[in-house]
């Protein structure tokens, strides 16, 4: 026997089943390779061998003159079968352990799109739950073949060939840092642009940063809201102001009203005094009413402008949420005070209606061809006659 049959008979030799050996293809079929490790007799690796994952032909995971590691599975003196498979296994099994102690991230590529869920070849067969892909609702995961996730182990069982995979707990962990650091950074005072995530009826929840901050209803506009969805909806993109930054309870509150400008401002040069204003009755108190003549405006009716009579309370006359006319007195923008009167109108549409009654009685006066002098000359001549 020459030297170098007995060297390929002491390397063989060598091998044991689950020795882990370097063998380079030789040849590949569809459903099998053959590997030289160096014998006489090359290694068979079949197609289940390959991968944790389904394979449909060998040529599509290996090709002639590849290098590999093989794990020895089966051995006779006529027979030799290798896996790959076995290899990556180990490997990665060792590797995932590693990453869910240290809550390591790393990337991967979705292999397979299955019910509840995805699948990933990271040596072995990793599983992300469908409840584990985003931090929101995704109702088709069609898109998601072929795509690069980032992803944390939370859950394996080597016995039982378990992986449980989740990309969440990467968003999450990214979402928690993002918190934090807009927490540390904002201050009284900011003015921020935020998307409205939630409505409800005490007021509206704005994404500023990644940090939800509450904007009171009180706070939504300078006008009176009932809803909040009055004025806003999901989704819109809105200026805020930060009112205030509770960093250890991860609370903020934020204005929208007061990045706008004021209802006082609104009406600038738009009230003037001897303009006629209509406007709804907002209160009512011992020296008068307040009136509504623009959205979050209120001009004072004095008591005494209220009616063209002497009244012991403005209740006697009005009620909250009349609509009533007045004649504005003044305007003080700077003091965000205007003065109305509703006796005003009265006394000036009473002497308009005197007017025109006397203007009527002139006019049929006229039109009658005598006046009361022409009467009174006509019994005088009627007297001297007799």
């Amino acid at each position: 026997m020459s030297e170098e049959m007995n060297n390929e008979m002491a390397d063989f030799n060598s091998l044991s089943e689950g020795d882990v050996t370097k063998g380079t293809v030789s040849k590949v079929e569809e459903r099998q390779a053959f590997i030289n490790v160096g014998y006489k007799m090359d290694g068979v690796v079949p197609i289940s061998e390959l991968s944790s994952l389904h394979v449909e032909n060998v040529r599509d995971v290996l090709s002639e003159g590849d290098e590999h590691e093989f794990k020895v599975i089966k051995l006779s003196e006529d027979e030799l079968i290798l896996s790959k498979r076995a290899v990556q296994a180990e490997k990665a099994w060792d590797e995932m352990e590693k990453r869910l102690e240290t809550g390591e991230a790393f990337e991967a590529t979705v292999a397979d799109v299955v019910k509840g869920g995805l699948v990933v070849d990271v040596g072995v067969r990793g599983f992300i739950p469908a409840s584990l892909v985003e931090r929101h609702y995704v109702e088709d995961f069609a898109d998601y073949q072929g795509k690069t996730l980032r992803l944390k182990v939370v859950e394996m069982d080597r016995e039982r060939n378990k992986l449980i995979l989740s990309q969440r707990a990467v968003l999450d962990q990214e979402a928690t840092e993002r918190k934090k650091e807009t927490l540390e950074a904002m201050k009284e005072g900011d003015e921020l642009e935020g998307t409205v995530q939630r409505i409800t009826d005490f007021g509206a929840f704005i994404d500023v940063g990644g940090v939800d901050g509450l904007v009171h209803i009180s706070q939504i506009a300078h006008h009176h809201v009932e809803n909040p969805s009055e004025v806003v909806s999901e989704g819109d993109k809105v200026n805020v102001k930060v009112l205030s930054v509770d960093p250890d309870n991860e609370r903020i509150s934020l204005s929208i009203k007061d990045t706008q400008p004021g209802p006082w401002e609104m009406i600038e040069g738009k009230v003037h005094q001897g303009d006629i204003v209509e406007g709804n009755v907002k209160r009512l108190v011992n020296f008068g009413a307040f009136v509504e003549v623009a959205p979050g405006v209120e001009g004072l009716v004095h008591i005494s402008q209220i009616a063209n009579r002497h009244i012991g309370k403005p209740g006697e006359v009005l009620e909250e949420g009349d609509t009533v006319q007045a004649k504005v007195l003044d305007v003080n923008l700077a003091e965000k005070r205007i003065s109305l009167s509703i006796r005003a109108l009265e006394e000036e549409s009473a002497a308009q209606e005197e007017k025109a009654q006397k203007d009527e009685y002139e006019k049929e006066d006229d039109q009658s061809g005598f006046s009361l002098g022409d009467v009174i000359g006509d019994q005088l001549k009627k007297y001297r006659d007799d």
